[in-house]
């Protein structure tokens, strides 16, 4: 049987944000395909995390900067190694060229880091992005990373049009792959226009640009939609929440922290419209994929819907300054006809976008190909080669002293 080796900076947390969503998602893929997976992580244990052991992967913790992973990744010999984000790839490529040197690497960048650092920094600047911010520290880790990998998953267009244009990376190197939806689940009965109650907003508070979401609709969205929605109810929901998120808590103002969701599919499909005001970030978003297939229209801004729907109409309303941002809210919580065309609006693009069947075998047809040609298509990435051979030099090195000073420290 094939394995696949995933190194993951953390471990999946399906309840608890779209990355995790993800990752199960490419975990179901493989196992379908027939691939033994691992999973691995230096992450510690958490409460929310998915139970691996149930779907037949093997979880594995390993250890940063110690030799044990050497022995570990030689005698398992994975086929592929998937890495989950850029810096799994930093601490852990080198180990793995030495002693898997023959197995296809993957990254898998969940969105681009760099990308919503950037865009971080300019909205806290106040202005707007510029090359500068794109050349950041973060950037150049990640987009080495992304060089030094055989191939990296990339979950938005506009993403993949950035990584092609303005850094020059071969799209060889280069697979667009957004979530895996089953289209078959709108097929579903679902309650209708007025049988659904309350605003919702959703979002891992760990997560800056949800955070900064959360601290946007109680600052300014929200008081503007109470003030023509009197009665109105916004329930937040998250994994995380914080003790300065939870003193937002309001039950006068109708501003509601609930905190952890079992279940957010559950209350989307009983919510009337969703708030996503997202004023930076980068991917696509999880909670907005997850409203559409349960028939909640949301209203968000360009960035929470960029790369989400092609050319087809929104699932919704896009606006950016708060007032509009109020008015189209009240707008679709209000009116029956704008919700209900924008519900349909939502099926058509899963449909047309998001389909899992489809996507998989496109990624799983792509990975076959590469393995099937990895020597030539190593030759065809020099500048990967390149950076292969001076960043494992010096992380190797860094890594082995590391290790010693450890040794010495415990000794």
């Amino acid at each position: 049987m094939k394995q696949l080796l995933i190194i993951g900076y953390v471990w999946p947390e399906p309840q608890s944000s779209a990355a995790g969503t993800r990752m199960m998602e490419l975990i179901e893929l493989f196992k379908s395909h027939d691939y033994a997976i691992t999973f691995a992580s230096p992450a510690q244990l958490s409460d929310h995390m998915a139970d691996l052991a149930a779907l037949d992967v093997n979880a594995v913790n390993i250890e940063l900067n110690n030799e044990s992973f050497d022995s570990f990744v030689r005698e398992l010999a994975p086929d592929i190694v998937m890495y989950d984000r850029f810096m799994m790839e930093e601490q852990f490529g080198w180990r793995v060229e030495e002693q898997c040197p023959n197995a296809l690497t993957i990254l898998d960048t969940e969105d681009l880091h760099s990308l919503r650092n950037a865009r971080h920094q300019a909205n806290k600047a106040g202005r707007e992005l510029t090359d500068g911010d794109l050349s950041s520290d973060i950037a150049k880790r990640e987009i080495a990373a992304i060089l030094r990998c055989d191939l990296s998953l990339i979950i938005s267009t506009y993403e993949i049009a950035l990584l092609r244009d303005h850094y020059r990376v071969d799209t060889a190197l280069l697979h667009h792959i957004p979530f895996m939806l089953e289209p078959e689940k709108l097929n579903a009965p679902r309650l209708g226009f007025d049988e659904r109650h309350d605003f919702m907003s959703i979002g891992n508070f760990r997560h800056a640009p949800n955070w900064d979401a959360v601290l946007y609709l109680k600052q300014e969205i929200w008081p503007l939609i109470r003030k023509q929605l009197p009665k109105a109810t916004l329930n937040i929901y998250g994994a995380y929440p914080p003790p300065k998120a939870t003193q937002l808590h309001n039950e006068k103002q109708g501003f509601l922290i609930k905190g952890w969701c079992e279940d957010a599919h559950a209350e989307m499909a009983k919510s009337r419209v969703l708030l996503a005001p997202l004023r930076f970030g980068a991917g696509i978003k999880g909670k907005l994929a997850d409203a559409m297939l349960n028939g909640l229209p949301s209203v968000t801004t360009t960035i929470g819907s960029e790369a989400m729907h092609d050319n087809l109409p929104w699932n919704g309303l896009i606006e950016q300054e708060p007032q509009a941002f109020a008015d189209a809210a009240v707008k679709l919580y209000q009116e029956q006809a704008v919700w209900q065309q924008s519900v349909d609006n939502g099926d058509d693009i899963i449909r047309k976008l998001y389909d899992k069947k489809s996507l998989g075998e496109t990624l799983m047809t792509k990975v076959n190909q590469t393995i099937a040609n990895l020597d030539k298509h190593r030759l065809n990435n020099f500048a990967g080669s390149m950076l292969k051979h001076h960043h494992h030099k010096s992380t190797k090195y860094m890594a082995q002293w590391i290790e010693a000073k450890n040794k010495h420290a415990n000794s």
